[in-house]
């Protein structure tokens, strides 16, 4: 069960130094602050973009809702891999910035240690926001954050190494469409797809669109949809449509693979647009095909702004300004082009096909992504991921069956997730 946000921060999150911290008084909620608090004029803010310095449109942004806000920003860029530790025990410590940014799966994570407080307690208005985006930020039922942006995943193609298959990119609606398209790509001496099938993550997010395009569930991993979509990746490295190189792939060496104009199709994100752009050859985006037809959910990347749980709940009401600030819609334009993402909300994303029409298709797959931790999974997502990539890892060595490994995968994620 997750704390409330007017409780007591959880321990025993696998940090051992956080164990010897006290634990701070609870706080009231916000509606219960008093109204004379005086706001303090310096405002932490911490997210996971340390590539931005202070030039950045980026930290100009967030220095500009400061002022319109009245206080002043001190924000901090951390790696991704550091910013969840490193709230964790500040929250402990009573020191928790007062707007965090976050990768979406980290949500539900802080908001079950009691991390975070919710939409409805800060008056944040998520009304907006695409429900299917605003998932991944959700759990119990409660919302505890506001997306600001979100990428995903699509199939890029090499419009010469297809037009030389005598492929029609327009075709690939399925999976049996874009196997054939493989098969004639091969044929014609080109070389079929890559993608990332690395033991980690990436490799589970990677491998998501297929799972839940084949109609998957994740809480039963061994469902003939989730082995046949086991079966397409070891069928397709068996054929050689794919390289074995996928084995070890992380989404980057799978992307250089494709640029080196080699490949007719490349599963890759959002975020790979500017080096498209540079490849020296024509490309074009589809949808990551569901097996019956049209597109397959995949899932969603991006962070949330969230207002973390304060001893001093005076502070709310300028943190509220801050998030509102940052999301509403002039500047949820900004963000999601600075950040390269697709902004969370139909109207903002209206204005992005206008003044880029490449990114119609990523708004189209946006509408049908999925947040990893959402269908309620929060921590557990993590639990059921690790046995995915196994499984994954194992059907395309060929150490095992894709029923077998799947049917191993879903035993230690339910074991796990007890």
């Amino acid at each position: 069960m997750r704390s409330s946000a007017s409780g007591r921060i959880a321990t025993g999150l696998g940090l051992a130094l956080l164990a010897a911290c006290s634990t701070p008084s609870a706080p009231s909620a916000v509606e219960e602050a008093p109204a004379s608090a005086a706001a303090p004029s310096a405002y932490t803010i911490w997210d996971p973009y340390p590539q931005y310095d202070g030039s950045s449109e980026w930290v100009r942004l967030l220095e500009a809702c400061g002022t319109q806000a009245g206080v002043t920003v001190e924000r901090t860029g951390y790696d991704t891999s550091d910013l969840t530790n490193k709230v964790l025990l500040a929250a402990q410590q009573g020191n928790a910035p007062d707007v965090l940014i976050v990768d979406n799966p980290v949500v539900s994570t802080l908001a079950e240690a009691g991390v975070l407080t919710t939409t409805a307690e800060n008056k944040l208005d998520v009304s907006a926001v695409s429900p299917n985006l605003l998932g991944a930020g959700q759990s119990g039922g409660e919302t505890f954050g506001v997306p600001i942006g979100a990428n995903t995943l699509a199939l890029y193609y090499n419009k010469d190494v297809l037009d030389k298959a005598g492929v029609d990119p327009a075709s690939v609606t399925d999976w049996a469409a874009l196997t054939a398209a493989l098969e004639k790509v091969t044929k014609s001496g080109g070389k079929g797809i890559t993608f990332s099938a690395i033991g980690t993550e990436e490799g589970s997010f990677q491998f998501l669109p297929w799972f839940w395009g084949s109609g998957a569930n994740l809480t039963k991993l061994d469902s003939p949809e989730g082995v046949a979509a086991v079966t397409l990746w070891t069928d397709w490295l068996k054929k050689g449509y794919a390289p074995n190189s996928v084995i070890n792939n992380t989404q980057t060496t799978s992307w250089q693979e494709f640029a080196t104009g080699e490949y007719a199709f490349a599963e890759n994100g959002t975020w790979q647009l500017a080096n498209a752009e540079k490849a020296g050859f024509p490309y074009g985006v589809i949808p990551i095909p569901a097996k019956a037809g049209g597109p397959a959910p995949a899932p969603t990347g991006g962070e949330f702004v969230s207002i973390p749980v304060q001893q001093d709940t005076g502070r709310y009401a300028a943190s509220q300004q801050l998030v509102a600030c940052l999301t509403n819609g002039e500047n949820s334009l900004k963000t999601t082009t600075t950040l390269s993402y697709i902004a969370p909300t139909d109207s903002v994303q209206q204005q992005q096909v206008a003044a880029d029409a490449k990114l119609g298709v990523w708004v189209e797959a946006v509408k049908v992504a999925k947040g990893r931790t959402g269908d309620d999974l929060g921590t557990k997502y993590p639990k059921i991921s690790e046995p995915i990539w196994g499984a994954v890892q194992a059907a395309l060595s060929s150490s095992k069956p894709p029923q077998e490994a799947m049917t191993e995968a879903q035993t230690a994620a339910a074991s796990a997730t007890q």
